[in-house]
């Protein structure tokens, strides 16, 4: 996944909210969001390496990953034993909660290409990645993140910042918001090369990427998600798929967390 902003404590009804944009490759298999059948996950699955992006759990837990974006540190180092996409699903699976499981994946991290992770286990949210940086406690706030730190200043960032704020003067945030939130990051727009940074790609995959929507021959946005965790306990979730910017398959979830 390529894009995401959270909100955390910003709505009276709702203490997590999630929007986010997938890239990838349109022939990398992948199954959209379901309820799997061998863990309590509910999450769009990579085919290929059997992990996911982004997922919620029975019990109200969430994790995202995306990619670090850093071509040339990337070079300089073998390619990593592990999917990324496997720390979603670990982090989903476990009973630890946020400090404890971010604490047992210390001895782990170079194990992973680069990658930045966010966490929630229905009280706490947490943002590390593999790059060096301490371990980020999420007080409230509106956050966004694509393929560097958390909140770096790139335009697609500030841009799914500054569009999940804006749904937040809603007086109600719940499934009814859904098809709102889904369509916050549906802009197609590549920006100036001096407000891109330079992560070691060429200057016209730079400027491919930079837009929050994606779509090109072979790469692009493959699902929008958006996710509302009720103060209630109660859990909506829609993801609409696409190919070549073309709406696919929709499909939206509702159920209570259940108590540990």
């Amino acid at each position: 996944m390529c894009l995401l902003a959270v909100a955390f404590h910003m709505h009276s009804d709702a203490p997590l909210i999630v929007i986010s944009n997938r890239d990838e490759f349109y022939e990398r298999p992948t199954l959209p969001m379901h309820w799997w059948a061998d863990e309590a996950i509910l999450a769009g699955r990579d085919q290929q390496a059997k992990g996911t992006w982004l997922g919620m759990s029975r019990n109200g837990r969430f994790a995202a990953v995306t990619n670090f974006r850093d071509i040339r540190r990337n070079a300089m180092s073998q390619d990593k034993p592990r999917s990324r996409g496997e720390l979603v699903t670990r982090f989903l699976s476990s009973t630890k909660d946020v400090h404890q499981w971010a604490s047992s994946l210390n001895n782990n991290l170079s194990d992973y290409d680069g990658f930045n992770l966010i966490i929630f286990d229905g009280i706490s949210l947490l943002y590390l990645n593999n790059r060096g940086d301490p371990v980020q406690v999420i007080e409230p706030g509106v956050y966004a993140l694509s393929n560097h730190r958390l909140d770096s200043p790139w335009p697609k960032v500030d841009h799914a910042r500054e569009q999940l704020k804006r749904t937040l003067s809603a007086d109600t945030m719940n499934q009814a918001t859904l098809p709102t939130l889904l369509n916050t990051l549906t802009l197609e727009k590549t920006y100036a090369p001096h407000l891109l940074p330079d992560t070691g790609i060429t200057a016209e995959w730079e400027a491919l990427l930079s837009s929050p929507f994606i779509v090109s021959e072979g790469y692009g946005t493959r699902a929008a998600t958006a996710i509302i965790v009720s103060k209630e306990g109660k859990v909506s979730v829609a993801e609409q798929g696409f190919e070549n910017g073309k709406k696919l398959g929709f499909n939206q979830f509702d159920y209570q967390i259940l108590c540990n």
